[in-house]
């Protein structure tokens, strides 16, 4: 079916268009005709190929793949034709060889897998799903549709979906707005987005993946299309959600959950995991617009040693380079980069540097001279060079789409990596451009041969330059873990790179806001996630500062970061007691590295978020669908940030079950809100019972001694929990030949007893042999401890913990009154 209609953004409204330095007047008078909107039809047969089922109305065609038992793809061609069958987020669709049913009555054709269903219905061309009940989880309102693009040729393809009463809608990146989205209208286009505030939106990645919870069943929506794209989720018609894009192919996965982290899961399975991190970049961070000269970075690095603040990773920003080239160092301000890295290191301090996309234009720079002969920066279509402004002045930028370019760029790291250089930082590559914004819609990309404009490679190409840091990285350092940071992603950056949310604000409101987009990025996929602590723009007092690191200790990345004009921003910049709270918080953080990286380990593995909202926990709590301060640290430790100032108390939700006050050990029942006190050196921090939380020793970096015992802090249930404790060398990919140990600790008790058993698997012997145990909650007075049948030696301490050491491995624990 077709429906004229006159688009006033394209033709009624006088918009002006600038290209190539003309402006003129999109208006009807030009000779354009009105857009036509087009629908589905009628469909008229399906055909089948294996798990592939085409449906068409005569004209257009829809594709269904059934990728696996809960995934279904549907693709839209409206006049027959698909596209390439290509994807950045997706690089291999995995198909299984699922069982399929294909069947058809007088109302419907239905095709049906074990869990779920789609069905697309004959009248009218909609397409809905269902699970094992025939219970409809998602129901097309409209039949999809398409509008041609008068003035770049292809369509905006649209896709509108029936919304329900009490349906909210949660994930699509680091949204700068409440957790659930329910009410928003959004949009995806990298954008540069300095000092951002509350709702501003875009900001700098485009990740076109939400998940839906109605009626306590979830499920997920993932709309890969690189160009433009929008997201209403009720907004203008509450019955109603919808996502479209201002060009490419109306494509999208269905989801199935039941379970919030079914989806997140099987969201994974598309797009990938991140690979397992170095364990040194889970450790604190300090970074600052600029740590220069040589001499104030190492003023740095010994204020941290001195104030026994642990510490791995210092940050150079765009100073240490000469006249901001990337690949290059500014001799002046560090005269021999190699002894400063080489002696940061000894020190224990890993350098991550900062890269730009942006190559300043100068015939006497290698690095400008050999892309331009080998025609590997952007160009528009007119042939010439596309040329910006940006921090090294008169640029032209790679086409990272290329992987000939992707390539070459990993080649040009091998200086920084022979140095010593430890982790690369790429920025500004949304792509920001001064004054413009960034790319001209006409610039034309490579795109690993599906060739495009930027309107297609804009949301790709911070993404593509990231992951070329990261393989050229790992191209040259063999079998050690690259540690890469970016600003500009698209769905499947997690594959390549740890990200942050930006140029926020020194503000209450900001951490607040900050707290909340990690929850959001980590459900939508993307893990090692973190803000600047403390707030980049603006001056933070003592207490902000302080409540930051807090937070920050329980981000999975964890980095200060502040812009140059502003004072002083390390963790004893403030004095006393912040100096020695941050530093409380921060040995906190090191003493929790092996459970944080066993969390990294349950994600890359099975594909789990390592922030988790509450709504995660208990999706079918309606109250819970609008809780976006509390969160789990994996699964098993409870946060509630304080995000007010002279903040003495706070409520803290906490999810059923039972709960210890990781500060007193208290006992407390979930289920409900408590009251929690919270003075400047505590926020809220629970955890589950039935957890076995390891620690590692305090140090000042990682590695920076031997481990010679883990402490394994039990915590009593009366009903049976699992843990698990990840290790391997930190460092290298050996754990891809199973070079690891994955320990399994399940706890099970009662008033009377407390059982522990133990598994593992992998290849990897950890260099310890002995364990600390810590058991907090007993229930009756311990008169017996026995490992492996054997009587163990043991005390009860004044905070009524049960302690003991065993120095070997061991199957089985046993406590009995």
């Amino acid at each position: 079916m077709e429906e004229n209609i006159l688009n006033p953004k394209e033709l009624f409204n006088e918009l002006v268009v600038e290209e190539e330095g003309f402006r003129h007047l999109n208006n009807p008078a030009d000779g354009i005709k009105p857009i036509t909107k087009k629908y589905l039809g009628i469909p008229e047969k399906v055909e089948q190929l294996g798990n592939k089922f085409y449906f068409s109305d005569g004209d257009a065609k829809v594709e269904i793949i059934v990728v696996n038992e809960e995934i279904m793809r549907v693709r839209l061609a409206p006049h027959g034709v698909f596209l390439d069958d290509f994807s950045y987020a997706v690089p291999v669709l995995k198909n299984k060889p699922v069982p399929v049913t294909l069947t058809e009555d007088e109302k419907e054709f239905r095709l049906s897998t074990q869990i779920i269903n789609c069905h697309v219905r004959k009248a009218d061309f909609f397409i809905s799903f269902s699970d094992k009940d025939d219970v409809i989880t998602s129901a097309d309102a409209t039949p999809m549709h398409w509008e041609e693009n008068a003035q770049f040729g292809g369509y905006y393809v649209y896709c509108t979906k029936e919304c329900h009463p009490d349906e909210n809608f949660f994930g699509l990146g680091d949204k700068p707005t409440e957790l659930n989205l329910r009410g928003k209208r959004l949009s995806n286009w990298n954008t540069d987005a300095y000092s951002f505030n509350w709702n501003q939106d875009p900001l700098y990645r485009s990740i076109p993946f939400y998940i839906t919870v109605n009626e306590g069943i979830a499920h997920g929506i993932f709309f890969d299309n690189t160009y433009k794209a929008h997201f209403d989720f009720g907004s203008e018609d509450r019955t109603k959600t919808s996502f479209w894009a201002d060009g490419g192919e109306l494509q999208y996965y269905y989801i199935h959950g039941p379970h919030m982290m079914d989806v997140v899961k099987s969201y994974h399975l598309l797009t990938g995991t991140h690979p397992m991190p170095p364990l040194w970049a889970l450790g604190y961070h300090q970074c600052r617009w600029s740590y220069y000269p040589e001499a104030k970075l190492r003023m740095v690095a010994k204020g941290f040693r001195e104030n026994k603040i642990p510490c791995d990773a210092l940050y150079l920003d765009i100073d240490y380079m000469d006249g901001y080239r990337c690949f290059t160092w500014n001799r002046r301000y560090f005269p021999d980069p190699r002894k400063m890295i080489k002696e940061l290191a000894d020190s224990g301090f890993k350098t991550v540097v900062i890269i730009d996309p942006g190559i300043r234009v100068d015939d006497n720079y290698p690095i400008f001279k050999e892309g331009k002969e080998k025609r590997y920066f952007c160009r528009r279509s007119d042939d010439y060079f596309m040329e910006g402004h940006v921090w090294p002045g008169r640029c032209q930028f790679p086409d990272f789409t290329n992987p000939e370019v992707r390539e070459w760029w990993g080649t040009l790291f091998d200086e920084l990596v022979e140095m010593g250089v430890a982790g690369v930082w790429n920025d500004m590559n949304e792509p920001a451009v001064f004054g413009s914004g960034t790319f001209p819609d006409d610039v034309r990309h490579q795109y690993d041969g599906y060739r495009g404009s930027h309107r297609k490679a804009h949301n790709v190409y911070g993404m593509q330059m990231v992951r070329a840091t990261y393989e050229g990285i790992r191209n040259i350092k063999k079998n050690k873990r690259p540690f890469t940071i970016t600003r500009a992603g698209y769905s499947g950056v997690q594959r390549y790179a740890s990200v942050w949310t930006g140029d926020n604000v020194a503000s209450w409101e900001h951490l607040q806001l900050g707290n909340i987009q990690l929850q959001r990025l980590s459900v939508s996929g993307i893990p090692f996630c973190g803000t600047d602590i403390g707030g980049f723009s603006g001056e933070p007092d003592g207490e902000l500062f302080t409540r930051w690191i807090q937070a920050g200790t329980f981000a999975p990345f964890m980095r200060a970061h502040s812009a140059g004009d502003t004072k002083e921003r390390e963790p004893w910049s403030f004095g006393e007691p912040y100096t020695s709270i941050n530093r409380k918080f921060i040995e906190l953080r090191y003493r929790l590295l092996p459970y944080l990286y066993s969390a990294f380990w349950e994600h890359h593995r099975y594909g789990f978020p390592i922030l988790r909202p509450v709504v995660m926990q208990e999706q079918s709590v309606l109250k819970n669908h609008f809780r976006q301060d509390e969160f789990t640290f994996g699964d098993k430790i409870l946060i509630c940030p304080v995000l007010r100032p002279g903040q003495k108390s706070r409520k803290v939700y906490l999810p059923k079950g039972q709960w210890y006050n990781f500060w007193t050990n208290e006992v407390v029942s979930g289920g409900d809100e408590v009251e929690v006190l919270t003075p400047l050196e505590t926020i809220p921090v629970f955890i589950k019972a039935g957890a076995v939380i390891p620690e590692y020793p305090v140090m000042q970096y990682v590695n920076e001694k031997p481990i010679e015992e883990v402490k394994l802090n039990i915590y009593h249930s009366d009903y049976e929990a699992n843990s698990f404790l990840f290790e391997d060398h930190g460092e290298s990919f050996a754990y891809e030949q199973d070079i690891y140990s994955e320990k399994k600790f399940v706890v099970n008790g009662d008033t009377s007893s407390l059982v522990m058993n133990h598994s593992m698997e992998g290849l990897y012997t950890p260099r310890y042999d002995g364990y600390l145990f810590n058991v907090i909650g007993l229930p009756f007075v311990p008169a017996k401890v026995s490992i492996d049948g054997k009587d163990i030696e043991f005390a009860v301490n004044s905070d009524k913990i049960l302690e003991f050491r065993h120095t070997k491995s061991f199957k089985h624990l046993e406590i009995t009154n």
